[in-house]
């Protein structure tokens, strides 16, 4: 599952045994839906469309998605990446990536007298509205997630005194709750579906009475990329995931992958970074990408595996995808102007 650097050339030993399998049995499954989802392609897209109205520089607060690829794009076309909102200098904008952020980032947004882009994504949004919805019912909120994760920082923020983190099954034992009867689970939109329901059936183990959200919280890209990963899983002998080490979705494909019955399975930013050694004794490779991934990173992969001798690229469909979100609404002001008119200076 750890990716291993690329050797300069493959040894010959395993040349020899990949040329035990015939050309016409080496093919490429190419899953779909991959890539891009609604609320990543809104976010990137937000910055892009933030630096051609207003110019350079756009600050934007942390990773705007979880790419190394799309995150160097942006920086040479001029956005600026901070940890945190107190490193952009006043009277500039900043924008809040697709995780989302919570509350307090607003306000010291505010007190920088910085002029703010909301790019986060609007499912993570839906999280966040149900979290303040739950909190003043005063339930006491599980928020099944991964600690640290930004989602899950953004989302606790919204009711602090209400939500427990829950990381996973192995967690559950450790939930204290004030009441058993009032309580409900809330997600992070980017974990396995089957470890979050897995997690789910734990908690209603000690909470019978325990609330379901309105709706599921798994995002509909990340369900559909890995019902793709499950059907081509099973027959893949290597499945190679496009998408960054900090990306939760990606880093569950490999997971889904190898759940599945996949022999091998690895995580890479570009194609450079495939061992050769991964396709001894291989017939069959997969290869998807995360929600946060551009396609050109896809077409990289299928260019490296079509010269080793994978030119055969049959397509796995799960889903078909039609959703787009509209751009945030503070792209439609003037937010250079409402800067300079709280007080501040601005950088050009």
């Amino acid at each position: 599952m750890t990716s291993r650097p690329s050797p300069t050339a493959a040894p010959s030993g395993d040349a020899d045994r990949r040329s035990d399998i015939q050309p016409s049995a080496r093919k490429v499954l190419l899953a779909a839906p991959r890539g891009y989802c609604a609320g990543v392609d809104r976010a990137v897209i937000a910055v892009e469309k933030a630096l051609e109205q207003y110019g350079a520089p756009v600050y934007v607060r942390h990773e705007i998605v979880h790419n190394k690829y799309v995150v160097k794009t942006l920086e040479k076309k001029g956005a600026i990446f901070v940890d945190e909102t107190e490193e952009v200098p006043e009277g500039n904008i900043v924008i809040f990536s697709a995780h989302g952020v919570a509350p307090v980032v607003h306000e010291e947004a505010k007190r920088g007298k910085l002029a703010t882009i909301d790019a986060t994504c609007p499912l993570v949004t839906k999280v966040h509205k149900e979290a303040v919805r739950f909190a003043s019912e005063d339930y006491d909120i599980l928020l099944i997630g991964h600690e640290g994760h930004e989602e899950v920082i953004g989302t606790s923020g919204e009711a602090p005194e209400h939500i427990t983190l829950v990381d996973g099954p192995d967690d559950v034992a450790n939930v204290e709750v004030r009441d058993p009867d009032k309580v409900v689970w809330l997600s992070q939109t980017t974990l396995s579906v089957d470890e979050t329901m897995e997690t789910v059936d734990a908690l209603k183990g000690r909470f019978p009475n325990l609330l379901s959200p309105p709706s599921d919280d798994i995002c509909y890209a990340t369900q559909n990329r890995q019902t793709a990963v499950k059907q081509m899983g099973a027959e893949a002998d290597l499945v190679i995931v496009v998408g960054s080490k900090n990306s939760s979705n990606s880093v569950r494909l490999v997971e889904v992958a190898l759940g599945a019955g996949a022999r091998d399975a690895h995580l890479v930013d570009y194609a450079e970074e495939i061992d050769e050694s991964w396709l001894e004794g291989v017939g069959t490779v997969g290869v998807t990408s995360g929600a946060s991934v551009p396609e050109i990173l896809v077409h990289g992969v299928l260019d490296w595996l079509a010269q080793r001798g994978y030119e055969d690229v049959e397509t796995v469909t799960a889903a078909q995808e039609s959703i787009a979100f509209s751009l945030p609404k503070e792209l439609r002001r003037d937010l250079r102007a409402e800067a300079r008119a709280a007080g501040g200076t601005t950088e050009d």
